[in-house]
Order: structure tokens, then C-alpha cells, then sequence
């Protein structure tokens, strides 16, 4: 679907369900009793992580193609438990220590996926793609999700994320949008010096501060260089690498960010934006609802949002290479009971995902979009667009790492932007944490 400079680690995570069987009891004599009765109600437990408040188009589809399932499956009830992003990973943790997984979940890719296949918790997926499912998905989405030979996860979006704006604001200070790290520079300088805050972020959760380090890296180091750092096959402690936790610092220092950023959540960091009460905002694609199709959002507000492309820094690094990557999937609890009848609503849901999610929510899917069939949002398009011309992809950092590397970087980001170690101190940490895997 687009060029890469190198390969991209994908990532991506297959929805599993378990179908718990109310069968017959035995009356001591006829065989046919010993038979399952196939109006018994079966319960597919399955957890995700779009709340209605927060994520109401991605909860109303989720809903709706539930619904469906169970009107074509009689006797077939799904049992749903949804959590917010970091409540979920962390419930999904304990879950695993004592292998009561849900029977369908969702999951990332790469790093993150890893402790879950080696702990054999996770179903391998083989037979759902070699079944007609692997040929609706866009090229490279799947392999993210496949370790020696197996798939583990059903990827569900694709994303890349650009830096949302809000127009009225910037035509109010007399902006234009950046293309240069010194004009972004100068937007946000003229926006703090006006009381604005220039961007929201809510680094509480550290991976949405993690974006920023990664764009900064891409722009100063090249797009191979933190890829290279994390695969070891280049090191974290690059004068780039440094560099852009320099840079960080140094907006920081601007007063580049909401007030408290390092204590929001990035569901309040959202709320600023989406009240006027920020500037910009760097969030992935995934967003794209609340500024085109959420009808809850006001309409003066999604028509006033644009976005752009993270800028060169001193002429160096490449508009068109971006952070992103495959968005969650879902995973087939290897211990089900009923493993084959939650593949078979992994399936489903997927397919029914690719289809709905993009004219009822905009969403990008990880399976191919006719965009001649349904009638989509401009922003959508460019976003797609953006997709189309991608030079590069490079996977959220922390998705790339293992859980306790991941660990390191996000409590070290967190750090980084209060201020609390060097910028040589936060490359050393990453340095030390990798190399100890080796």
C-alpha cells in the first residue's frame, strides 16, 4: 500500500472468543442426550478498549457487529467488558498470570505480543487467514502479528499520526502551517507568548510524549535510526538519538505544553484540544472520528480542525516518513474451550470491521478500502493519501521493544520531560535496558 524505506515492524492483534457450552446432561441411557444441544446458549467472553465515552464510534460498531453475530448465531450470546487503553493493558497482565484470558481480546503487535505467544496464551491464527481472510488484509499488516511461522493476531486499523490543529486558532494569531522545525518553533513561541496553550499532551500515560521523541528522532537521526537502536543493530546512544532528547527539553523550556502535561491523561490532553483550550495536538489516526464524523463533537469544532505533517528539523528528515503502524487486533485465547467458535467470530468481526468502520466512523482498517463504494470525509482521504505516500512507517517504540525495555523507555520519556535526567542519562537507560537482552 505504500513504500518503506525498510521493513516496518507491524504490529497488530486478533480478537478471541470463548464459547462456553450449556450442553445436555446424560439421562443414564439414550446416546442422543450424550449430544450438545444446539439451541444451549454459548458465551464468547470478549474484552476491548473503546469506551463509549471516549471512543463512541468505535463502541457503536463494536455493538452493532456483535449484535449481528448473535442474530446469526443463535444460542450464541458474546459477553463484553470494555476498559480504556492503560486499564486494560494492565488488566490484561493479570488476566495472563493466571491464564483466565479473555476467550477474544484485543492486543498490539511486535514486542507487546511477544511474553503472550512464548506463555502460550495466545492461538495461533494459520487456519482463519489460510481460509480467504489473509487475502482481505494490506500487504505487511499481518506479518506484524506472526512470530516463526505462526500469525497471532488479526489486525483490525492502520494508522500514522499527524499533528491535529485547530485552524481558528492559528488564523486568530495571524499562523501558517510549519514545514520546518523553526517555523513549528515560531508557532509556538507566538501561541505561548498570546496565553494559548500551544499543544495538549498527556504524557501521564508516557507513551503520547513518546511520539514526539520518535518524530524528533525520525527528523534528526534519519528514519532508520531509532529502528536500528531498539533491533540493536545500531545503538540508543547515537548523537541523534541525544539530540532529540535535547530538542524535547528544549520545548519544554518554550512552554510548549498544556500546563501539567506530565499528570494528564491523554484523555484530558484530548479534552483541552477538543475545547479550544489548546492548539495542536500529535495523536494517531485512530482519532479521526472526533474531527469528522462523531456527530456528538460540535460541528464548528471537526470543521475547524486540519492536520500536518511532522517538519524537517535543519533540513533534515523526510515529510513524508512517519510514526504509526498497525493499530490493535485481536487474539484467540489458546485455552478456550471453544477456540474454534471464537475464530470464527475473530473472522467475522473483522470482516464486519473493515467494512463498517470506514463510512460509519472513518476509521482506517487494516483490510483494503474501496474508497469508490462509500462516500468518506476529506480529512479521511488525505489521511489516506498521506498512507498512499508514505517513504517510511516506523512502529511505536514501545511496541517494537519487549515489555521490560518498553517499561524503561516510557518511565524514562516521563522523566525526560519533567526534567529529571539528562538527555545522555535517558539514552544510557535505553542503552543499558537493550543491550541487557542481547
Amino acid at each position: 500500500m505504500f513504500k518503506r524505506k525498510k521493513a516496518i515492524f507491524w504490529f497488530a492483534i486478533l480478537a478471541s472468543l470463548i464459547l462456553v457450552l450449556a450442553g445436555c446432561s446424560d439421562d443414564g441411557g439414550d446416546d442422543s442426550t450424550d449430544k450438545d444441544d444446539e439451541n444451549a446458549d454459548t458465551t464468547i467472553s470478549f474484552m476491548h478498549l473503546w469506551p463509549e465515552g471516549s471512543s463512541k464510534d468505535h463502541y457503536e460498531i463494536v455493538e452493532k457487529i456483535i449484535g449481528q453475530y448473535e442474530d446469526d448465531n443463535p444460542g450464541v450470546n458474546v459477553d463484553v467488558e470494555v476498559l480504556g487503553n492503560e486499564q486494560y493493558k494492565e488488566k490484561l497482565k493479570v488476566l495472563s498470570s493466571s491464564d483466565k484470558l479473555p476467550d477474544v481480546g484485543m492486543t498490539w503487535a511486535a514486542g507487546f505480543l511477544t511474553p503472550y505467544v512464548d506463555g502460550k496464551l495466545f492461538a495461533p491464527l494459520n487456519d482463519v487467514l489460510d481460509s480467504g481472510l489473509q487475502d482481505q488484509f494490506v500487504s505487511g499488516t499481518t506479518e506484524a502479528y506472526a512470530i516463526d511461522g505462526n500469525t497471532y493476531g488479526l489486525p483490525l486499523e492502520l494508522n500514522i499520526a499527524p499533528i491535529f490543529y485547530n485552524k481558528a486558532i492559528f488564523e486568530e494569531h495571524g499562523l501558517s502551517v510549519p514545514t520546518t522545525y523553526e517555523e513549528f518553533k515560531n508557532v509556538v513561541k507566538t501561541l505561548a507568548d498570546n496565553g494559548v496553550a500551544p499543544i495538549a499532551l498527556g504524557n501521564k500515560d508516557r507513551w503520547t510524549g513518546s511520539l514526539w521523541y520518535m518524530y524528533l528522532a525520525d527528523r534528526i537521526g534519519g528514519a532508520d535510526t531509532l529502528t536500528s537502536a531498539i533491533d540493536r543493530t545500531g545503538t540508543f546512544e547515537d548523537p541523534a538519538l541525544v539530540k532529540a532528547a535535547e530538542e524535547i527539553q528544549n520545548l519544554v523550556d518554550l512552554g510548549a505544553f498544556a500546563e501539567g502535561y506530565n499528570a494528564l491523561s491523554d484523555e484530558e490532553a484530548k479534552s483541552l484540544f477538543m475545547n479550544d483550550q489548546a492548539a495542536m495536538y500529535l495523536i494517531g489516526s485512530w482519532d479521526l472520528p472526533n474531527y469528522t464524523t462523531n456527530e456528538d463533537v460540535p460541528q464548528e469544532f471537526r470543521d475547524s480542525v486540519g492536520f500536518f505533517n511532522f517538519p524537517t528539523v535543519e533540513g533534515s528528515g523526510d515529510l513524508t516518513s512517519w510514526v504509526g503502524g498497525p493499530g490493535v487486533g485481536l487474539f484467540v485465547a489458546e485455552n478456550s474451550d471453544v477456540k474454534e467458535e471464537a475464530k470464527k467470530f475473530a473472522a467475522y468481526f473483522v470482516e464486519q470491521w473493515g467494512q463498517q468502520a470506514v463510512a460509519d466512523a472513518g476509521v482506517i482498517p487494516a483490510t483494503k478500502v474501496d474508497t469508490s463504494a462509500v462516500e468518506l470525509p476529506d480529512m479521511y482521504i488525505d489521511v489516506l493519501d498521506e498512507l498512499n505516500n508514505a517513504s517510511n512507517i516506523t512502529l511505536f517504540a514501545d511496541v517494537q521493544m519487549s515489555p521490560e525495555s518498553a517499561q524503561v523507555h516510557l518511565d524514562a520519556i516521563q522523566s525526560l520531560f519533567g526534567g529529571e535526567i539528562s538527555p545522555e542519562e535517558f539514552t544510557k537507560l535505553h542503552e543499558e535496558a537493550l543491550a541487557a537482552e542481547q
